[in-house]
């Protein structure tokens, strides 16, 4: 049973060393290999090497994104989900949201005190309240994993039952970043955040001043029905893509969520379980290319993300101010963690989390201890702070190394 924090406070006070350097250990060698990794492609990315250039870096992202992760959500996640372990598993989605919420009003406290340069204050909030669900939880659960001696136990299932609970949650972050974080970095009515205006574009066309041309009157009136038809159908139409747009239908459906619905789809189905996921199923061989092409997975990632360190921050510093990218580094890695503790505890203490099992809770925890989401760096250059949100990940990034060992040391510690 898990246990509180004051225990684990009043246990190092009396005498845990022995256990303290045990936590420190699992929690500092997968944060050490994360570093190590990134830190290779850091020295293929530099000049003095120069294998790994900013064209390099971009192709190897989009393989990670468009096939390497996709395959390993639907192969760990497709393995380990069933219909019973879907309603189990209900909490995971709703802390995804409410660690959006939280984290949201930790970014308005900070920015209500630090008074960002205008036009920052909603970018400030997102950077303190959005944070990585996806990649690095999957990159440290990995490493974590990799050791025999790892505190959840056998290797293989602690990896495989990881990487199920960060997959489930990520469908809902996606949500939460191409609605609710896509408005809120938007500029400025008519402006850009550079503080030009927007080119004013005519909303309609210029209106025709010939004269219409002449119907015969013999079918006129068929014209004219066909004429309704045709616009309510184009009504029609024009209302669906208008909802799709404000929705971003599209931007939402990214391959790895095209994953997860696959692999929860199939999962949670006996018969397609059978003939797709298991071991001795007849088309296990695609589900084991899967596998195979997920385990690429981390590595290609990690030498994408240190290769793109070698730019370092950039121009975007300037704009945003030491305050602020102080105040948003502060806010994410030091505030929010502590909320997403309390959401946890009185989750666990209300029975929405499902007793003995150690690495759901785990992975909980760690949504809300990551650094802010690389994508909404994607969000944000499609909104024009491309520059201003790449400078906060660089620096985020950079001190998360430290913060997230020492979340982590704190987690098993009430964990185990």
């Amino acid at each position: 049973m898990a246990r509180s924090l004051m225990e684990v406070i009043m246990e190092t006070g009396s005498g845990g060393e022995e256990s303290i350097l045990a936590s420190m250990k699992f929690a500092v060698l997968p944060i050490a290999k994360v570093f190590t990794m990134c830190f290779m492609g850091f020295l293929m990315a530099s000049k003095y090497v120069s294998i790994l250039p900013a064209n390099g870096r971009k192709l190897l992202n989009g393989l990670v994104f468009s096939l390497l992760l996709p395959c390993l959500i639907f192969s760990q996640l497709g393995r380990a989900i069933s219909l019973q372990k879907l309603i189990e598993w209900w909490f995971i989605p709703v802390n995804v949201i409410l660690g959006t919420i939280s984290g949201s009003l930790v970014g308005l406290l900070v920015a209500s005190i630090v008074q960002p340069p205008y036009p920052y204050f909603k970018f400030t909030i997102i950077h303190i309240g959005i944070g990585n669900i996806g990649n690095i939880p999957l990159v440290l659960i990995a490493a974590l994993c990799r050791d025999k001696s790892n505190p959840f136990g056998d290797s293989s299932k602690c990896s495989q039952d990881g990487n199920a609970y960060i997959s489930f949650g990520q469908w809902v972050g996606a949500i939460v970043l191409y609605t609710y974080v896509f408005q809120m970095l938007a500029p400025p009515p008519g402006e850009t955040f550079d503080g030009t205006e927007e080119e004013k574009l005519p909303m309609k066309l210029p209106v025709s001043n010939n004269a219409p041309e002449q119907v015969p009157l013999l079918i006129s009136e068929d014209i004219e029905t066909r004429s309704l038809e045709s616009s309510k159908e184009a009504k029609l139409m024009s209302r669906i893509f208008y909802f799709a747009e404000k929705l971003k239908i599209k931007q939402i459906f990214q391959p790895p969520i095209i994953a997860s619905i696959m692999a929860i789809f199939i999962g949670t189905i006996p018969f397609l379980k059978h003939l797709i996921l298991t071991d001795d199923a007849p088309f296990f061989f695609f589900t084991d290319s899967c596998l195979i092409l997920g385990e690429a997975m981390i590595p290609c990632i990690l030498l994408a993300l240190g290769g793109n360190l070698v730019d370092g921050p950039g121009a975007g510093s300037k704009r945003l101010g030491l305050r602020t990218t102080a105040a948003i580094i502060f806010g994410r890695l030091v505030l929010v963690p502590p909320a997403g503790l309390g959401i946890v505890t009185i989750a666990d203490k209300l029975g929405f989390i499902p007793k003995g099992d150690k690495m759901f809770k785990f992975v909980l925890l760690l949504q809300h201890s990551m650094p802010t989401s690389v994508l909404s760096g994607a969000v944000a250059s499609l909104r024009g702070c491309g520059k201003e949100a790449a400078a906060v990940l660089f620096w985020v990034h950079i001190f998360a190394v430290f913060s997230m060992a020492g979340w982590i040391v704190l987690y098993l510690r009430i964990l185990f």
